[in-house]
């Protein structure tokens, strides 16, 4: 059956929905063109579906069609950054990652194998996940790419620096522990940014200080406001080559039910957002959204949340690639 698309200066866009039902036919992300059915993306949106490192509620495995479903509503044009994305480059679905669900190891090499594919000929990565795992091999891929230590932006409920679970090295817990030991991050320039929650003691914080963590809890969002945050954070990463790593669970349960592990006292929906448009024009290399859990999910509450992020996270990347805007310029 024919697809009628929106099309502009030669990138193929979403399928028309004045002539196509956004609720009809098979979703791909915004009801973007599968990779497949382009002969290229200079953004490519992927799914990951692994949740083998949880510590608590799993379900995430099923996050990244999740967020597909709930994109259905995303149009072309997104006015808070005034920019139509899927004009000015050509973004695609890329599909699944097939991984492992049983072998953690295995896994992490797959997905960071399948990162290097994808932007081998340039093309930047919005991945969905999955749990937090994941970011360990997006992150060694990212630092390939660049060619250096990259800077990051580390969205979550929790710091995800902790040692080891149950003797295991590699959860959604101790992602940005190992990095920081691999070397893959450039420790002037990272944060996290809406912790908050009980840890098991303080010693969590001050490994987290010691491995170069800046932290800007979700009371710090509260009491400072975003337009603060904003600068805080853009001071730090500079223009250094930056990936941002999103937990949805970053979002107080009211704005994200469904997620593995929950914690009272977060940022909203329209914060997370606020303070990602504030890094338009950094040097955004890569970026991810995790740990939605579709099972806890009410009404696409978590899903619709998680598609609206990441198509911020597609359309700060089409703003960059079409742009000279600076980090001055904001």
């Amino acid at each position: 059956m024919e697809q009628p698309r929106v099309t502009a200066n030669g990138n193929v866009g979403p399928i028309d929905s004045s002539r196509i039902p956004r609720y009809a036919g098979a979703a791909t992300f915004a009801r973007l063109p599968r990779l497949d059915e382009v002969d290229r993306a200079d953004i490519a949106v992927v799914g990951v579906p692994f949740d083998s490192g949880v510590s608590y509620r799993p379900g995430a495995r099923f996050g990244a069609n999740h967020v597909r479903e709930s994109s259905r509503l995303l149009r072309p044009y997104n006015p808070a950054l005034d920019i139509s994305p899927f004009e000015r480059v050509q973004v695609a679905d890329a599909g699944d990652m097939a991984v492992n669900p049983f072998n953690i190891n295995e896994a992490i090499e797959t997905i960071q194998q399948n990162a290097l594919d994808l932007t081998r000929d340039g093309a930047r990565l919005v991945t969905l996940g999955g749990d937090h795992t994941i970011a360990l091999p997006l992150l060694r891929a990212a630092a390939e790419r660049a060619g250096a230590p990259v800077a990051m932006l580390h969205f979550d409920a929790h710091l995800d620096t902790w040692d080891t679970y149950f003797g295991a090295e590699y959860t959604h817990g101790t992602p940005f522990r190992r990095a920081v030991e691999e070397g893959i991050l450039d420790t002037e320039a990272i944060s996290h940014v809406g912790t908050r929650g009980p840890l098991y003691g303080v010693k969590d914080l001050e490994d987290d200080r010691r491995f170069g963590f800046g932290i800007v809890t979700s009371s710090d969002v509260f009491r400072q406001g975003v337009d603060e945050v904003i600068a805080k954070l853009r001071d730090r990463i500079g223009n250094r080559p930056l990936y941002i790593s999103i937990d949805i669970d970053v979002l107080d349960p009211a704005h994200a039910p469904g997620t593995g592990t929950p914690e009272a006292g977060g940022i909203t929906s329209r914060e997370l957002l606020e303070i990602l448009r504030g890094m338009r024009g950094m040097n955004l290399i890569g970026a991810d959204v995790v740990e939605v859990a579709p099972a806890y999910d009410h009404a696409e509450i978590t899903g619709v949340a998680a598609s609206h992020v990441a198509y911020d996270l597609v359309s700060l990347m089409a703003d960059q690639a079409t742009t000279s805007t600076t980090a001055e310029e904001y």
